[in-house]
Protein backbone atom coordinates (compact mmCIF):
# COMPACT_ATOMS: atom_id res chain seq x y z
CA UNK A 1 0.00 0.00 0.00
CA UNK A 2 2.75 1.93 0.41
CA UNK A 3 4.61 1.41 -2.26
CA UNK A 4 2.30 2.52 -5.17
CA UNK A 5 2.02 6.45 -4.71
CA UNK A 6 5.92 6.49 -4.85
CA UNK A 7 5.93 4.24 -7.74
CA UNK A 8 3.00 6.47 -9.39
CA UNK A 9 4.78 9.51 -8.73
CA UNK A 10 8.28 8.46 -10.35
CA UNK A 11 6.64 7.37 -13.46
CA UNK A 12 4.83 11.07 -13.87
CA UNK A 13 7.90 12.58 -13.19
CA UNK A 14 10.02 10.40 -15.62
CA UNK A 15 6.89 10.88 -18.40
CA UNK A 16 6.99 15.05 -17.74
CA UNK A 17 11.24 14.56 -18.22
CA UNK A 18 10.07 13.16 -21.46
CA UNK A 19 7.74 15.80 -22.87
CA UNK A 20 10.37 18.27 -21.87
CA UNK A 21 13.17 16.87 -24.13
CA UNK A 22 10.92 16.39 -26.86
CA UNK A 23 9.52 20.03 -26.96
CA UNK A 24 13.33 20.95 -26.78
CA UNK A 25 13.69 19.37 -30.17
CA UNK A 26 13.24 22.21 -33.26
CA UNK A 27 13.34 21.80 -36.39
CA UNK A 28 14.84 25.19 -38.32
CA UNK A 29 14.68 25.44 -42.27
CA UNK A 30 17.95 27.75 -43.38
CA UNK A 31 17.05 28.52 -47.18
CA UNK A 32 19.73 30.24 -49.38
CA UNK A 33 18.67 34.07 -48.89
CA UNK A 34 20.11 32.76 -44.80
CA UNK A 35 23.57 33.37 -46.87
CA UNK A 36 25.95 35.60 -45.72
CA UNK A 37 29.00 34.80 -47.72
CA UNK A 38 29.62 31.49 -49.82
CA UNK A 39 33.21 30.83 -51.08
CA UNK A 40 34.39 28.12 -53.10
CA UNK A 41 37.72 26.82 -53.87
CA UNK A 42 38.22 24.77 -56.94
CA UNK A 43 40.37 22.22 -57.72
CA UNK A 44 41.16 20.66 -61.23
CA UNK A 45 39.93 16.86 -61.78
CA UNK A 46 36.05 17.83 -60.64
CA UNK A 47 36.35 18.40 -56.99
CA UNK A 48 35.52 21.35 -55.21
CA UNK A 49 35.39 23.25 -51.37
CA UNK A 50 32.40 24.71 -50.59
CA UNK A 51 32.01 27.41 -47.52
CA UNK A 52 28.65 28.10 -47.01
CA UNK A 53 28.00 30.78 -44.26
CA UNK A 54 24.48 31.50 -42.82
CA UNK A 55 22.79 33.68 -40.59
CA UNK A 56 20.23 31.26 -38.84
CA UNK A 57 17.99 31.93 -35.25
CA UNK A 58 18.37 28.72 -32.99
CA UNK A 59 17.19 27.49 -29.86
CA UNK A 60 18.96 26.61 -27.36
CA UNK A 61 19.91 22.61 -26.48
CA UNK A 62 18.50 19.72 -29.42
CA UNK A 63 17.38 21.13 -32.51
CA UNK A 64 17.41 20.15 -36.03
CA UNK A 65 18.95 22.65 -38.96
CA UNK A 66 18.36 22.08 -42.64
CA UNK A 67 20.73 23.49 -45.34
CA UNK A 68 18.52 23.69 -48.25
CA UNK A 69 20.25 24.36 -51.89
CA UNK A 70 23.63 22.82 -50.74
CA UNK A 71 25.52 20.95 -53.77
CA UNK A 72 23.65 18.46 -55.25
CA UNK A 73 26.59 16.12 -55.73
CA UNK A 74 27.78 16.91 -52.45
CA UNK A 75 30.23 14.26 -49.89
CA UNK A 76 28.12 14.18 -46.99
CA UNK A 77 30.74 12.53 -45.21
CA UNK A 78 32.71 15.47 -45.55
CA UNK A 79 30.59 18.58 -43.99
CA UNK A 80 31.86 20.38 -41.35
CA UNK A 81 29.53 22.64 -39.71
CA UNK A 82 30.76 25.36 -37.06
CA UNK A 83 29.76 28.20 -35.31
CA UNK A 84 31.68 31.41 -36.17
CA UNK A 85 30.37 33.56 -33.11
CA UNK A 86 32.42 33.48 -29.89
CA UNK A 87 31.48 31.60 -26.82
CA UNK A 88 28.96 29.43 -28.53
CA UNK A 89 29.00 25.39 -28.46
CA UNK A 90 27.73 23.45 -31.09
CA UNK A 91 28.16 19.51 -30.99
CA UNK A 92 26.72 18.04 -34.36
CA UNK A 93 24.72 14.67 -33.44
CA UNK A 94 23.25 13.46 -36.91
CA UNK A 95 23.27 14.70 -40.49
CA UNK A 96 21.76 13.32 -42.95
CA UNK A 97 21.59 14.13 -47.03
CA UNK A 98 18.02 14.19 -48.71
CA UNK A 99 19.33 13.68 -52.20
CA UNK A 100 15.90 12.09 -53.22
CA UNK A 101 14.05 15.15 -55.13
CA UNK A 102 10.80 15.99 -55.95
CA UNK A 103 10.26 14.74 -59.47
CA UNK A 104 6.56 13.21 -60.80
CA UNK A 105 8.08 9.50 -60.65
CA UNK A 106 9.55 10.32 -57.12
CA UNK A 107 6.49 11.38 -56.19
CA UNK A 108 4.56 8.23 -57.72
CA UNK A 109 7.44 6.32 -56.86
CA UNK A 110 6.44 7.28 -52.71
CA UNK A 111 3.26 6.45 -53.60
CA UNK A 112 3.42 3.13 -54.25
CA UNK A 113 1.04 0.59 -51.89
CA UNK A 114 -1.31 3.91 -51.29
CA UNK A 115 -4.22 5.15 -52.59
CA UNK A 116 -4.39 8.19 -54.89
CA UNK A 117 -7.13 10.14 -56.89
CA UNK A 118 -7.41 9.86 -60.83
CA UNK A 119 -9.09 12.49 -62.59
CA UNK A 120 -10.38 11.40 -66.13
CA UNK A 121 -11.65 13.97 -68.55
CA UNK A 122 -14.67 12.46 -71.06
CA UNK A 123 -13.22 13.59 -74.49
CA UNK A 124 -16.86 14.44 -75.72
CA UNK A 125 -18.17 16.31 -73.05
CA UNK A 126 -15.03 16.89 -71.50
CA UNK A 127 -16.77 16.40 -67.82
CA UNK A 128 -13.94 15.45 -65.47
CA UNK A 129 -14.82 12.60 -62.88
CA UNK A 130 -12.62 11.28 -60.22
CA UNK A 131 -11.94 7.99 -58.63
CA UNK A 132 -9.54 6.44 -56.19
CA UNK A 133 -6.63 3.80 -57.08
CA UNK A 134 -3.94 2.17 -55.38
CA UNK A 135 -0.80 2.68 -56.87
CA UNK A 136 0.78 -1.31 -57.27
CA UNK A 137 3.94 -0.53 -59.06
CA UNK A 138 5.84 2.84 -60.13
CA UNK A 139 8.86 0.96 -61.84
CA UNK A 140 9.01 1.16 -65.53
CA UNK A 141 5.52 3.00 -65.83
CA UNK A 142 2.86 2.66 -63.76
CA UNK A 143 0.34 0.18 -62.88
CA UNK A 144 -3.04 1.50 -61.05
CA UNK A 145 -5.95 -0.40 -59.12
CA UNK A 146 -9.25 1.40 -59.61
CA UNK A 147 -11.92 -0.76 -58.32
CA UNK A 148 -12.22 -4.62 -59.36
CA UNK A 149 -9.55 -4.02 -62.12
CA UNK A 150 -5.84 -2.99 -62.90
CA UNK A 151 -4.82 -0.85 -65.20
CA UNK A 152 -1.18 0.66 -66.67
CA UNK A 153 -0.30 3.78 -67.57
CA UNK A 154 -2.02 7.00 -67.05
CA UNK A 155 -5.21 6.84 -67.48
CA UNK A 156 -5.42 10.45 -66.77
CA UNK A 157 -3.95 13.02 -64.13
CA UNK A 158 -2.98 11.74 -60.20
CA UNK A 159 -3.54 13.96 -57.41
CA UNK A 160 -1.84 13.11 -54.24
CA UNK A 161 -3.33 14.02 -50.57
CA UNK A 162 0.03 15.05 -49.64
CA UNK A 163 3.97 15.29 -50.31
CA UNK A 164 5.90 13.01 -48.52
CA UNK A 165 8.44 14.51 -46.17
CA UNK A 166 11.66 12.59 -47.24
CA UNK A 167 11.27 14.51 -50.85
CA UNK A 168 12.56 17.93 -51.05
CA UNK A 169 12.36 20.29 -54.13
CA UNK A 170 15.77 21.42 -53.60
CA UNK A 171 19.17 19.34 -52.33
CA UNK A 172 18.86 19.44 -48.11
CA UNK A 173 21.78 18.87 -45.89
CA UNK A 174 19.63 18.26 -42.15
CA UNK A 175 21.71 18.31 -39.36
CA UNK A 176 20.23 17.17 -35.30
CA UNK A 177 22.94 19.74 -33.18
CA UNK A 178 23.37 20.64 -29.79
CA UNK A 179 23.63 24.21 -29.27
CA UNK A 180 24.08 26.80 -26.48
CA UNK A 181 24.29 30.57 -27.63
CA UNK A 182 22.59 33.62 -28.96
CA UNK A 183 19.65 33.10 -30.82
CA UNK A 184 20.50 34.65 -34.14
CA UNK A 185 24.13 32.62 -34.66
CA UNK A 186 26.62 32.43 -37.80
CA UNK A 187 26.79 29.00 -38.77
CA UNK A 188 29.50 27.92 -41.58
CA UNK A 189 29.14 24.56 -43.21
CA UNK A 190 32.43 23.73 -45.29
CA UNK A 191 31.96 20.55 -47.81
CA UNK A 192 33.83 18.98 -50.58
CA UNK A 193 31.75 18.19 -53.92
CA UNK A 194 32.08 17.39 -57.40
CA UNK A 195 30.30 19.34 -59.99
CA UNK A 196 32.10 22.68 -59.87
CA UNK A 197 35.30 22.09 -62.59
CA UNK A 198 37.68 24.76 -63.72
CA UNK A 199 40.06 24.97 -66.75
CA UNK A 200 42.67 26.73 -68.52
CA UNK A 201 42.85 27.97 -71.73
CA UNK A 202 45.24 30.42 -73.54
CA UNK A 203 45.38 32.30 -76.98
CA UNK A 204 48.51 33.16 -78.78
CA UNK A 205 49.12 35.68 -81.30
CA UNK A 206 52.21 35.13 -83.26
CA UNK A 207 53.63 37.89 -85.04
CA UNK A 208 54.53 38.54 -88.82
CA UNK A 209 57.91 37.55 -87.94
CA UNK A 210 58.03 34.49 -85.63
CA UNK A 211 59.70 35.81 -83.49
CA UNK A 212 56.91 37.22 -80.38
CA UNK A 213 53.67 36.35 -79.24
CA UNK A 214 51.04 38.03 -77.53
CA UNK A 215 49.48 35.37 -75.01
CA UNK A 216 45.90 36.05 -73.12
CA UNK A 217 44.99 33.58 -70.68
CA UNK A 218 41.26 32.46 -69.47
CA UNK A 219 40.15 30.71 -66.58
CA UNK A 220 36.45 28.67 -67.42
CA UNK A 221 34.68 27.95 -64.74
CA UNK A 222 31.60 25.11 -64.71
CA UNK A 223 28.82 24.31 -62.32
CA UNK A 224 26.84 21.17 -63.01
CA UNK A 225 26.55 20.66 -59.39
CA UNK A 226 22.59 20.79 -58.78
CA UNK A 227 23.05 24.20 -56.95
CA UNK A 228 23.88 28.12 -57.31
CA UNK A 229 26.19 30.13 -55.59
CA UNK A 230 25.83 33.58 -55.67
CA UNK A 231 28.25 36.43 -55.06
CA UNK A 232 31.12 33.64 -54.07
CA UNK A 233 34.42 34.62 -53.38
CA UNK A 234 35.89 31.77 -56.11
CA UNK A 235 39.59 30.37 -55.49
CA UNK A 236 41.25 28.08 -58.04
CA UNK A 237 44.12 25.75 -57.37
CA UNK A 238 46.61 24.50 -59.57
CA UNK A 239 48.21 21.07 -59.13
CA UNK A 240 47.53 17.61 -58.90
CA UNK A 241 45.96 16.85 -55.40
CA UNK A 242 45.96 13.36 -54.87
CA UNK A 243 42.73 11.70 -54.02
CA UNK A 244 40.91 8.23 -53.92
CA UNK A 245 39.67 8.05 -57.41
CA UNK A 246 36.32 7.52 -57.91
CA UNK A 247 34.06 6.71 -61.08
CA UNK A 248 33.41 10.64 -62.40
CA UNK A 249 31.47 11.72 -65.62
CA UNK A 250 32.01 15.19 -66.39
CA UNK A 251 29.96 17.57 -69.43
CA UNK A 252 32.44 18.85 -72.12
CA UNK A 253 33.31 22.10 -71.40
CA UNK A 254 33.40 25.08 -74.67
CA UNK A 255 36.01 27.57 -74.34
CA UNK A 256 35.16 31.26 -76.05
CA UNK A 257 38.40 33.44 -76.99
CA UNK A 258 37.99 37.39 -76.89
CA UNK A 259 40.27 39.88 -76.83
CA UNK A 260 41.36 41.56 -73.18
CA UNK A 261 42.32 45.00 -71.64
CA UNK A 262 45.44 45.79 -70.93
CA UNK A 263 43.99 47.20 -67.37
CA UNK A 264 41.68 44.50 -66.61
CA UNK A 265 42.14 43.21 -63.38
CA UNK A 266 43.40 39.98 -63.02
CA UNK A 267 43.47 36.79 -60.36
CA UNK A 268 45.69 37.09 -57.55
CA UNK A 269 47.89 34.16 -57.58
CA UNK A 270 50.27 32.73 -54.25
CA UNK A 271 51.67 29.67 -53.05
CA UNK A 272 49.79 26.76 -51.30
CA UNK A 273 51.66 24.04 -49.38
CA UNK A 274 53.37 22.96 -52.98
CA UNK A 275 50.43 23.94 -55.45
CA UNK A 276 49.25 27.81 -56.55
CA UNK A 277 46.48 28.84 -55.63
CA UNK A 278 44.87 31.72 -57.29
CA UNK A 279 41.86 34.30 -56.39
CA UNK A 280 39.25 36.37 -58.94
CA UNK A 281 39.44 39.93 -58.24
CA UNK A 282 35.95 40.33 -57.49
CA UNK A 283 33.00 37.73 -56.42
CA UNK A 284 31.44 35.49 -59.18
CA UNK A 285 27.86 34.31 -59.00
CA UNK A 286 28.20 30.63 -60.41
CA UNK A 287 24.55 29.41 -61.97
CA UNK A 288 23.26 26.30 -61.93
CA UNK A 289 23.96 24.49 -65.45
CA UNK A 290 26.18 27.32 -66.38
CA UNK A 291 30.13 28.00 -67.71
CA UNK A 292 31.61 31.27 -68.17
CA UNK A 293 34.85 33.04 -68.57
CA UNK A 294 36.77 35.00 -66.83
CA UNK A 295 40.48 36.41 -67.44
CA UNK A 296 43.37 35.18 -66.07
CA UNK A 297 46.38 36.78 -67.26
CA UNK A 298 47.20 38.88 -70.24
CA UNK A 299 51.26 39.41 -71.90
CA UNK A 300 52.38 41.01 -75.17
CA UNK A 301 55.72 40.83 -76.89
CA UNK A 302 56.48 37.70 -75.40
CA UNK A 303 59.95 37.16 -77.97
CA UNK A 304 59.36 33.58 -79.10
CA UNK A 305 61.08 31.82 -82.01
CA UNK A 306 59.04 29.06 -84.66
CA UNK A 307 61.54 25.73 -84.68
CA UNK A 308 61.47 22.33 -87.42
CA UNK A 309 62.27 19.38 -86.57
CA UNK A 310 62.77 16.20 -88.02
CA UNK A 311 62.89 13.20 -85.80
CA UNK A 312 63.56 9.44 -87.06
CA UNK A 313 62.88 5.81 -84.96
CA UNK A 314 65.04 3.30 -83.19
CA UNK A 315 64.94 0.91 -85.37
CA UNK A 316 66.22 2.41 -88.50
CA UNK A 317 69.74 1.81 -87.20
CA UNK A 318 68.80 -2.29 -86.27
CA UNK A 319 67.33 -3.47 -89.47
CA UNK A 320 67.53 -2.89 -93.26
CA UNK A 321 64.59 -0.55 -94.18
CA UNK A 322 62.07 -2.54 -96.54
CA UNK A 323 61.58 0.77 -98.09
CA UNK A 324 64.72 2.22 -100.82
CA UNK A 325 62.78 6.04 -100.41
CA UNK A 326 60.97 7.00 -97.65
CA UNK A 327 59.51 10.65 -97.50
CA UNK A 328 58.79 12.24 -94.14
CA UNK A 329 57.36 15.01 -92.24
CA UNK A 330 58.93 18.22 -90.94
CA UNK A 331 57.23 19.31 -87.62
CA UNK A 332 56.92 22.62 -86.27
CA UNK A 333 57.24 24.05 -83.34
CA UNK A 334 56.69 27.69 -81.35
CA UNK A 335 59.10 28.10 -78.21
CA UNK A 336 59.55 30.76 -75.47
CA UNK A 337 60.25 31.15 -71.86
CA UNK A 338 58.05 31.81 -69.08
CA UNK A 339 60.50 34.11 -67.16
CA UNK A 340 59.79 38.26 -66.66
CA UNK A 341 62.83 38.57 -68.49
CA UNK A 342 60.67 37.88 -71.15
CA UNK A 343 58.00 39.99 -70.57
CA UNK A 344 56.00 37.20 -68.64
CA UNK A 345 56.91 34.88 -65.88
CA UNK A 346 54.00 34.05 -64.07
CA UNK A 347 52.88 30.31 -62.94
CA UNK A 348 50.54 29.05 -65.65
CA UNK A 349 48.19 26.50 -64.96
CA UNK A 350 47.81 23.67 -67.46
CA UNK A 351 45.58 24.10 -70.70
CA UNK A 352 45.21 24.44 -74.57
CA UNK A 353 47.31 26.68 -75.74
CA UNK A 354 45.47 28.23 -79.45
CA UNK A 355 47.93 29.74 -81.52
CA UNK A 356 47.16 32.42 -84.32
CA UNK A 357 49.12 34.51 -86.32
CA UNK A 358 47.57 37.21 -89.06
CA UNK A 359 47.38 36.74 -92.95
CA UNK A 360 48.46 39.57 -95.62
CA UNK A 361 44.45 40.84 -95.15
CA UNK A 362 45.15 41.62 -91.20
CA UNK A 363 42.87 38.52 -90.17
CA UNK A 364 44.14 36.15 -87.42
CA UNK A 365 44.21 32.54 -88.71
CA UNK A 366 43.96 29.18 -86.68
CA UNK A 367 47.98 27.65 -86.72
CA UNK A 368 47.49 25.11 -84.50
CA UNK A 369 47.23 24.35 -80.34
CA UNK A 370 48.60 22.22 -77.86
CA UNK A 371 48.00 21.16 -74.04
CA UNK A 372 50.90 22.60 -71.73
CA UNK A 373 51.56 21.16 -68.09
CA UNK A 374 51.34 23.23 -64.92
CA UNK A 375 54.28 25.64 -65.97
CA UNK A 376 55.84 26.92 -63.26
CA UNK A 377 58.25 30.72 -63.65
CA UNK A 378 61.47 29.90 -65.19
CA UNK A 379 60.36 27.39 -67.10
CA UNK A 380 60.60 26.69 -71.10
CA UNK A 381 57.69 26.01 -73.31
CA UNK A 382 57.58 24.33 -76.46
CA UNK A 383 54.30 23.86 -78.41
CA UNK A 384 53.50 20.99 -81.73
CA UNK A 385 51.59 23.33 -83.80
CA UNK A 386 51.81 20.61 -87.01
CA UNK A 387 53.68 19.82 -89.79
CA UNK A 388 55.64 21.71 -92.18
CA UNK A 389 54.12 22.25 -96.15
CA UNK A 390 57.09 23.70 -97.62
CA UNK A 391 59.78 21.73 -95.63
CA UNK A 392 59.85 18.37 -96.55
CA UNK A 393 62.42 15.54 -96.30
CA UNK A 394 63.53 12.34 -97.89
CA UNK A 395 65.25 9.45 -96.33
CA UNK A 396 67.35 6.83 -98.15
CA UNK A 397 68.63 3.99 -96.41
CA UNK A 398 72.32 3.87 -98.70
CA UNK A 399 73.98 0.52 -96.63
CA UNK A 400 73.21 -1.94 -93.88
CA UNK A 401 75.49 -4.96 -92.24
CA UNK A 402 74.64 -7.79 -89.49
CA UNK A 403 78.31 -7.27 -88.00
CA UNK A 404 76.89 -9.73 -85.13
CA UNK A 405 78.85 -12.54 -83.96
CA UNK A 406 77.45 -15.79 -82.08
CA UNK A 407 77.19 -15.35 -78.24
CA UNK A 408 77.94 -11.75 -78.61
CA UNK A 409 75.12 -8.90 -78.28
CA UNK A 410 74.52 -7.92 -81.96
CA UNK A 411 76.20 -5.11 -84.00
CA UNK A 412 74.72 -3.43 -86.57
CA UNK A 413 76.22 -1.07 -89.43
CA UNK A 414 73.70 1.71 -90.96
CA UNK A 415 74.39 4.42 -93.38
CA UNK A 416 71.11 6.61 -94.41
CA UNK A 417 71.31 9.82 -97.30
CA UNK A 418 68.69 12.76 -96.06
CA UNK A 419 67.34 15.36 -98.28
CA UNK A 420 66.07 18.02 -96.77
CA UNK A 421 63.59 20.44 -99.50
CA UNK A 422 62.47 24.04 -98.95
CA UNK A 423 60.38 25.70 -101.12
CA UNK A 424 60.22 28.96 -99.33
CA UNK A 425 61.83 32.07 -100.63
CA UNK A 426 63.50 32.47 -97.29
CA UNK A 427 65.93 29.95 -95.71
CA UNK A 428 64.95 27.88 -92.68
CA UNK A 429 67.10 25.62 -90.36
CA UNK A 430 65.95 22.13 -89.49
CA UNK A 431 66.87 20.41 -86.26
CA UNK A 432 67.45 16.16 -87.15
CA UNK A 433 67.59 14.51 -84.23
CA UNK A 434 67.92 10.22 -84.61
CA UNK A 435 67.30 8.49 -81.48
CA UNK A 436 69.82 5.03 -81.44
CA UNK A 437 69.35 2.74 -78.52
CA UNK A 438 72.57 0.48 -77.06
CA UNK A 439 75.87 1.56 -77.58
CA UNK A 440 76.47 3.52 -80.55
CA UNK A 441 79.06 5.64 -82.82
CA UNK A 442 79.32 7.67 -85.44
CA UNK A 443 81.82 6.28 -88.22
CA UNK A 444 81.38 9.23 -90.98
CA UNK A 445 79.09 12.15 -91.03
CA UNK A 446 78.45 14.95 -94.03
CA UNK A 447 78.19 17.44 -91.10
CA UNK A 448 79.11 17.19 -86.88
CA UNK A 449 76.18 16.19 -84.95
CA UNK A 450 76.09 16.79 -81.12
CA UNK A 451 75.13 13.65 -78.56
CA UNK A 452 72.48 15.35 -77.01
CA UNK A 453 71.61 12.52 -74.74
CA UNK A 454 72.81 8.70 -74.24
CA UNK A 455 70.56 7.33 -77.04
CA UNK A 456 70.13 10.51 -79.22
CA UNK A 457 72.26 12.47 -81.87
CA UNK A 458 71.11 15.86 -83.20
CA UNK A 459 72.21 17.79 -86.37
CA UNK A 460 70.96 21.40 -86.93
CA UNK A 461 70.81 21.60 -91.09
CA UNK A 462 70.50 25.25 -92.61
CA UNK A 463 68.70 24.46 -95.72
CA UNK A 464 68.69 27.58 -98.48
CA UNK A 465 65.71 29.26 -100.15
CA UNK A 466 64.05 26.91 -102.85
CA UNK A 467 66.58 24.28 -102.16
CA UNK A 468 67.96 21.50 -100.49
CA UNK A 469 70.35 20.45 -98.18
CA UNK A 470 71.96 17.12 -97.76
CA UNK A 471 72.98 15.03 -94.84
CA UNK A 472 74.59 11.86 -94.61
Amino acid sequence: MHLRPIVFSILISLGFASLSLHAQDSTTLSPQSDQTHVAVTIYHDNLALVKDSRSVKLSSGHSTVSFRDVSAQIKPETALLRSLLPNTLLQVLEQNFDFDLLTPQKLLEKYVGQTVTVVKTNPATGQESEEPATVLSAHNGVVLKLGNRIETGLPGRIIYPSVPGELKDRPTLTTQIDYKGPAQSQLELSYLTTGLQWKADYVAELNSKEDAIDLSGWVTLTNTSGSAYPNAKVQLVAGDVNRVREPVHTKTMMMRAEAMAADMPMPSEQGLMDYHLYTLPRLTSLAENQTKQVALLSAQQIPARKSLLLSGADDYYQSAMPEADSRQKVQVFVEFDNKQASKLGVPLPKGVIRVYKKDQDGSAQFVGEDQIDHTPNNEHIRLTLGYAFDVTARRVQTDFKNLSKANQPPVYESAYHLTLHNAKKEAVSVTVQEPMNGSWKIISESQPHQKTNAHQATWVVNVPAEGDAILK
